[in-house]
Parts: structure tokens; sequence; C-alpha cells
């Protein structure tokens, strides 16, 4: 091969001031946090969704941001049929170009979740397989992406920073500051359509076996998990190799 050839190595971005990114996003607009991160990381910027009750805010910020951002939905394969719907639907509506279907590797499924019943007896692992493991996968292509979380939601989420820094990547949460009424503001501002079980009592939606519907009045979360401890699927939980562990924090 000639030498001209040869493609050079690719080289890490510089390093970002991110201590002060952190400080001057922290009451920043959703739309300012996302084109701030488009501008910091460009392609190795990633958006996670879940394309759930929630999820048309975000991903129309981030579609106004750059409309070719990659948007990685984890297709666990016990989705409600509505949910796969409106991840077509939405998508195609909001002009999103690079929406990234991640789904459980068969030969994880194959030893450990053959009969597709792990969730009746360990959750925890179920979701690790169906979300935590293939979302890994994927992120190892970026060094930094976007989630929807909001404080509200309550529990772990209380104390939510806009910009921290997990298991070595930058991760934004442009609506951390954001209330269930500006929410409602934006979409309804924007005509966003919303996920069709929420109408049907699901103010929150994950896969259809540990997922309820909840009285008028409720946390938005508790449908989750109903009858148990568990509050997180694990994507937002970060792991030092084989501990798992909380080392996030505001940057």
């Amino acid at each position: 091969m000639a030498f001209d050839q040869i493609e050079p190595p690719r080289l890490a971005p510089p390093p970002l001031a991110l201590p002060s990114l952190g400080v001057d996003l922290r009451d920043a607009d959703p739309s300012v946090i996302v084109s701030a991160a488009v501008e910091a990381f460009g392609d190795r910027l990633a958006v996670v969704s879940s394309f759930g009750a929630e999820s048309a805010v975000m991903l129309h910020v981030a579609a106004r941001a750059n409309p070719d951002i990659a948007v990685l939905f984890l297709d666990t394969g016990m989705l409600f049929g509505q949910t796969l719907d409106y991840r077509r639907q939405l998508a195609a509506r909001l002009g999103l170009t690079n929406v990234r279907d991640l789904r459980p590797r068969f030969e994880d499924l194959a030893v450990t979740d053959a009969g597709s019943d792990l969730w009746k007896t360990d959750p925890d692992a179920c979701c690790h397989i169906r979300k935590v493991l293939p979302l890994g996968l994927a992120l190892e292509g970026f060094d930094a992406w976007i989630s929807g979380r909001k404080r509200f939601h309550g529990g772990d989420r209380l104390r939510l920073p806009v910009v921290e820094r997990v298991d070595g990547r930058v991760k934004f949460n442009p609506l951390a500051n954001w209330t269930k009424s500006d929410l409602d503001a934006y979409a309804a501002r924007h005509d966003l359509p919303a996920h069709p079980l929420v109408a049907a009592g699901f103010p929150s939606i994950g896969c259809w076996p540990c997922t309820e519907t909840v009285d008028e009045g409720a946390g938005v979360r508790a449908g989750r998990w109903v009858g148990s401890q568990k509050t997180e699927c694990g994507i937002h939980t970060a792991r030092a190799p084989g501990v798992p562990s909380f080392v996030g924090g505001d940057i």
C-alpha cells in the first residue's frame, strides 16, 4: 500500500473545559444544552431514547439541533407493540435519519433467558441482558450521550445534574430542570404526538411484563416494576469493572 493511502490515526478530540461546561449549562434551556453538546462532540455524540411516554420532547429538541444525530433505541424484544409503531412514526415525523435499533445478543438470550421469563425471577438480570449490555456495546463508538431524564421523576433522579461524567463519557441531561408542565407545554406548542399508551393510563412505559397502569395522582414511574424495590433498568448506573457503583457527578 502506498504511503499516501494509509489512513492516519483518528485523534481524540481535545479535552473540554468540562467543569465550566457544567456550570454554564446548569440552568440553560434544553435547546441550548443540546446545541452545546452537538458543537462539542459532533458525530461522537448520541441520544439514547426509549421512545416512551415523554420521549417526543427530547427527540424534537435533538432533531432541531441535528436531524442526523445518532439515536440509540433499545428494542428489548419485550416492548409494547405500540412503542415499536411509535418509534417508526415519531422518527419519520421529526425527520430523524439515524435511529439505530439495539437488540440483545442471541447468545446471551439463549444462555440466560431461553424461556423469555427471566423478568419473573430476576428483573435486574433481565434488564442487564436486554438493555445494559446492548447499550454498552453501542456506546463504544461515542464520547458523549444525551438522556431524557428529569428530576421530577423522583428517586435517584432528584439530584440529577445537567452535565455529568459517567464511565469515561460525558452525559447530558438537558431536561433535568424541567417539570411535567414544561414538557406538556412544549409538546403542545410543537404539536408533538403522544405515545398511544399514555391515554390508557401509562405515564411511564418500558417492557410490557414490568409496566402497569397507575391511578391518577401516582408518581410518574409508579407503574414500573410494581411490587419490587427496583426503580431503574441499569443503563443509568455507572459501573467500575465488575463492581456496580455510581461514579457520576456534576461536572
